[in-house]
């Protein structure tokens, strides 16, 4: 059994890597073994989740270089008006 027991911080790496879809099977094992009896890790667990979906659904659009040095020129431009 005691192969199975994970402390707090790897169970908080592992549930790191199962968010990007990377850790194997035994450490998903592991870290549920972790999650049934350390109510720290899983409301860890539980947040990474939620963070995970909210960016999934998420529309954020970026703005394009072009147009970030543009805002950036009109800014610099203003504040030193008020220098």
């Amino acid at each position: 059994m005691s192969k199975l027991k994970i402390s707090c911080r790897e169970a908080n790496h592992v549930c790191d890597k199962n968010q990007y879809r990377e850790a194997t099977f035994w450490e998903k094992v592991k870290l549920n073994i972790h999650l049934i009896y350390c109510g720290i890790c899983r409301k860890y667990s539980a947040k990474n989740n939620k963070l995970s979906k909210l960016f999934k659904t998420s529309n954020v659009e970026a703005m394009d270089y072009k147009s970030k040095e543009k805002l950036k020129s009109a800014f610099d431009r203003e504040l030193a008006k008020h220098q």
